[in-house]
């Protein structure tokens, strides 16, 4: 795994044992490979420009490498290659600034932007109000363990 503090927060250093419990929790090989970018409005722009045709920022962009289904997650081989979920780019100034317009702990808004972004990568989706449940759930249940709401 790998964090890329291109931004760094207070909670950067916290985000490592965040992802690998997502992992861990969702049943991953524990050589499975995510890497979480934390990045300035700029890049969070011309990333969602160039993915998603949408020349604004956002909170967290997922892009997977593997198009994968939660419950059905690959195994790999012992002397294999390690298992490449993908990359997760979270904009801390935008998690920050809607934390503070809302009333949010900004803290507990970065970790939720994180474990959202890895069950994506994972397969997790919000497309209706059953998949949208599911997903809070779980991220509920992986911030509480780390002492954080999920709002």
């Amino acid at each position: 795994m790998t964090i890329l503090d291109d931004h760094p927060t207070r909670i950067s250093g916290k985000l490592d044992a965040l992802v690998r419990d997502v992992l861990a929790d969702q049943g991953l090989p524990d050589r499975t490979e995510v890497t979480v970018h934390t990045v300035d409005i700029g890049v969070m722009t011309d990333r969602n420009s160039e993915a998603f045709g949408r020349a604004e920022p956002t909170d967290v962009l997922s892009f997977p490498v593997e198009q994968l289904s939660p419950g059905s997650i690959p195994g790999i081989a012992d002397d294999g290659p390690p298992l490449m979920l993908g990359d997760v780019f979270i904009s801390p100034d935008i998690v920050f600034e809607r934390a503070a317009r809302n009333g949010f702990d900004a803290e507990s808004e970065l970790a939720l932007m994180a474990v959202h972004g890895v069950l994506h990568l994972i397969g997790y989706d919000h497309t209706d109000d059953a998949s949208a449940d599911v997903m809070e759930a779980i991220e509920a249940r992986i911030l509480e363990r780390h002492g954080w709401e999920r709002r």
